[in-house]
């Protein structure tokens, strides 16, 4: 590589982090702040307990950005907390990490978590299944490989050498999945990539591929096709090279030290909610058909991979997975 190319390789790169910092607000944490859904937005520090309220801490993975978030949940969250009499105490992080830490600890009541920290993680997280969204008559996800629709590229080997946005490190299919891919090829993202990012959302990694700031993204398949639905503005200048077999789709949990009372009241509202004109409107709003009982089979091959991965790592020299 030339002087010159290699500058200009190093310029381009660093564009690609400055606007991924950018979608991600990644230079201000503040924006991860709790939000009562009660209350404006721009005031999220008045507390629903100051006005004398019960309130569900509820937490929603960052499978979104946080204004997303609030955008697309809003609606169902304030209908849960309708039904139950609760006031609804929205409480972002930027991670999945973080929202993992915070069930952990007992400060979250529900939460809408991603299905690889469940599948693997349920009994450190001391969390349970309540529902499960069936999406197009299906209670399943899948992750997708996306690229530009102008690149030229048709399988996953054709993004070796390039660039790639993994979603959060505890992602099942923004970032356990794709590694999956590569184990099975020998490869890790070190030894197959050129550079590798995290994007912390969905939307970012859609974004990201959509602009061409990276060559390729692995994504929730629900969130590729609610935006290519509902805002194709950057899903139409993607397009999908692979698709994973069908996960358990991302499930709303309880805290094991909410009161059982109240888990089942949550988990009720959730089951009837297409039989209420109101709640199938929401539903119909994120193109979910109904909420159904969760299924542990349906999380088995999230585990079966994770295991894979760890096998392949310590074949690897030092058990670290890298070459």
């Amino acid at each position: 590589m030339s002087v010159i190319h290699k500058y200009y390789s190093n310029v381009i790169y660093s564009l690609l982090v400055v606007l991924i910092c950018f979608f991600t607000a990644c230079s201000n944490d503040s924006e991860y702040k709790q939000v009562d859904f009660s209350k404006p937005v721009s005031s999220p520090s008045q507390t629903v307990q100051e006005a004398g309220h019960p309130n569900l801490r509820v937490a929603i993975a960052a499978v979104v950005s946080p204004k997303e978030t609030i955008t697309i949940y809003k609606s169902l969250m304030d209908y849960i907390g309708k039904k139950m009499g609760y006031q609804i105490l929205l409480i972002q992080r930027k991670t999945y990490g973080e929202i993992n830490e915070l069930l952990q600890k007992q400060q979250i009541d529900l939460a809408l978590i991603c299905s690889g920290p469940y599948a693997n993680g349920k009994e450190i997280f001391q969390i349970e299944a309540l529902a499960v969204p069936l999406v197009r008559g299906e209670p399943h996800y899948q992750s997708y490989l996306i690229v530009n629709k102008k690149s030229p590229f048709k399988t996953l080997e054709d993004l070796r050498g390039k660039t790639f946005a993994y979603t959060d490190p505890d992602s099942n299919t923004g970032a356990l999945v794709p590694n999956y891919w590569l184990a099975m090829k020998g490869e890790t993202s070190q030894s197959f990539f050129k550079e590798t990012t995290y994007t912390y959302s969905h939307d970012n990694s859609i974004i990201a591929v959509a602009k061409s700031l990276v060559d390729g993204a692995a994504v929730d398949s629900h969130i590729w096709e609610y935006y290519h639905r509902i805002n194709p503005a950057h899903t139409v200048n993607t397009r999908i090279i692979k698709k994973s077999i069908p996960f358990g789709s991302p499930p709303i949990v309880a805290s094991r030290s909410l009161p059982l009372v109240l888990k089942e009241k949550v988990k009720e509202i959730l089951l009837t909610m297409h039989l209420d004109p109101e709640g199938k409107q929401i539903q119909d709003s994120l193109l979910i058909d109904k909420f159904v009982l969760p299924q542990e089979s349906w999380f088995q091959s999230i585990i079966n991979i994770k295991q894979e991965i760890e096998r392949f790592k310590k074949k690897r020299p030092n058990g670290t997975g890298k070459s």
